[in-house]
């Protein structure tokens, strides 16, 4: 969606430009020739390029635990399971919930500061998870790294945007979310690997990525303008926190407390109770935390909601086809990451053309042709796959799925996470947040709803995982429609801005 931001009347600058200047440099006058182009930034790619490593870490840290779990568990026994897990939902929980406070604030306090803040709390968390003694101490390690994700995220994305020229914002944030999309088909990889050699590297090696990207950000990230200040929002701030930790919760902890069982209906009933008092909120107060003039944006609502619908075919069907080659197939973990691997690859290929396609063709065709390939892919592996007692082959049976999937994460994602770059200047960290949002609740609830399809069973059979690409075939074809309701601003489904 490479639509031009909307500037400031009368000065020919387009929105988000004011990111890219220090406060205290004099503006260059263009009061006599309106309309003048503003050139590119030239350090816009080395810009993406130190986002981009924030978003790696924050999206790799969330899945390489995962794998890691048996290890911790060894270390730390005799510790429950249910303990155990909070080293993973400690994370989840935390980040999801903060997301959009963390954007708000950004918004206000500059969004180059809010993001080396944060860089360097997670790389302090990340040193005191890989040296944590204990597991209460593990425990919250993580969820300050979850804290400090969650300012990173939202910044990260509207840090680098303005940076762009219209016309190239899509393949900024189509690259984006390639790193994105590796990151999370290479997390159980590299998990893996280096939890066969000692979990604490999974935390330790985030250390000199934060210390070079903080070095670099220091040197190299444009200076933000601070936002109009507004009175912090303390009841809307407090909904939304409770709402949407609530929601997740009751996602990440359903399948241990059981999906009807009286706690996960309770969290589940806070969650509605706090989002019905916070959508109230937000249309009577003054400043509220989430601005619902956010949501007049166009492209911004059908985003939100492709993004959650997308989100949750994603989870269902990465988390299905992991149990697949593990449980069903009996691959080794490397075999099994080394096996997923074609979908990130795919990802890296196509993002790198989803700018030159959304120009030829639009953004609404782009999405729909994106979500349409997700559609492709759930049907695939529920008509193909099976046990691997009819002889399965794995090349023909399971790699077009893979690709198709990869194409589709590379042509939807970019096209969705771009409506961003359509609000106003003071609102893109926030927005960002409010996408982000879609992504960790879509992706918790796939989760939920793939084990809930499965019947609780941590170890599935073929029929369990077959419902479960069901669910994603129907979800991703809610993604399709929200793509086909994309209304650019000034109506145009154009991909190059005149």
């Amino acid at each position: 969606m490479t639509t031009p931001l909307p500037g400031r009347q009368g000065t020919g600058t387009p929105a988000g430009a004011c990111d890219l200047h220090d406060p205290s440099t004099p503006r260059p006058d263009t009061s006599q020739a309106p309309g003048l182009p503003v050139a590119p930034d030239p350090r816009r790619w080395l810009v993406l390029a130190i986002a981009s490593a924030a978003q790696f870490l924050a999206v790799l840290d969330l899945l390489a635990v995962t794998i890691a779990f048996p290890e911790i568990g060894r270390d730390f026994a005799p510790a429950p399971a249910s303990a155990l897990s909070w080293v993973l939902n400690g994370y989840t929980i935390v980040l999801a919930a903060l997301l959009v406070p963390a954007g708000r604030i950004a918004d206000e306090a500059g969004r180059r500061r809010c993001f080396l803040i944060g860089m360097v709390l997670f790389g302090l968390a990340s040193a005191a998870c890989g040296a944590a003694p204990t597991l209460t101490l593990l425990i919250a390690a993580r969820v300050v790294q979850g804290v400090a994700a969650a300012v990173l995220i939202p910044t990260s994305l509207s840090l680098a945007l303005p940076a762009f020229p219209p016309r190239e914002r899509a393949t900024a944030v189509g690259a984006w979310t390639a790193v994105s999309a590796v990151a999370a088909g290479s997390g159980p990889v590299i998990g893996g690997l280096l939890a066969a050699s000692d979990w604490r590297l999974i935390f330790l090696i985030n250390v000199p990525v934060v210390l070079l990207a903080v070095g670099a950000g220091v040197r190299l990230l444009p200076r933000s303008v601070r936002g109009e200040r507004h009175a912090l929002d303390l009841p809307g701030t407090g909904l939304v926190l409770v709402c949407i930790g609530a929601w997740v919760t009751a996602c990440v902890q359903a399948p241990e407390w059981g999906f009807t069982s009286p706690a996960t209906l309770a969290v589940l009933a806070v969650g509605v109770v706090a989002g019905a008092l916070g959508v109230r909120h937000v249309r009577r107060a003054a400043e509220p935390v989430v601005d619902p003039a956010l949501f007049r944006t166009p492209g911004f609502t059908a985003a939100t909601l492709g993004l959650l619908s997308y989100f949750v075919a994603y989870s269902a069907m990465t988390l299905g086809a992991s149990l697949l080659f593990t449980d069903v197939w009996h691959y080794s973990v490397r075999t099994a990451g080394l096996a997923l691997a074609p979908w990130p690859v795919t990802v890296l290929v196509v993002s790198a053309l989803s700018g030159r396609l959304v120009a030829a063709i639009g953004a609404r065709a782009t999405g729909v042709i994106g979500g349409l390939c997700f559609v492709a892919a759930a049907l695939w592996w529920l008509l193909l796959a099976d046990d691997g007692s009819a002889g399965t082959h794995y090349a023909a049976h399971f790699l077009p799925g893979l690709i198709l999937a990869g194409c589709g994460t590379g042509l939807y994602q970019p096209v969705m996470f771009a409506a961003t770059g359509l609000l106003p200047p003071r609102r893109l960290s926030l927005g960002s947040g409010v996408l982000m949002v879609s992504r960790q609740f879509g992706t918790a609830l796939g989760v939920a709803v793939l084990i809930a399809v499965m019947g609780g069973q941590q170890s599935p059979g073929i029929g369990g995982l077959r419902g479960g690409w069901l669910i994603a075939a129907v979800t991703a074809a809610a993604a399709v429609v929200a793509a086909l309701t994309l209304r650019p601003a000034g109506g145009r489904d154009g991909g190059e801005d005149g």
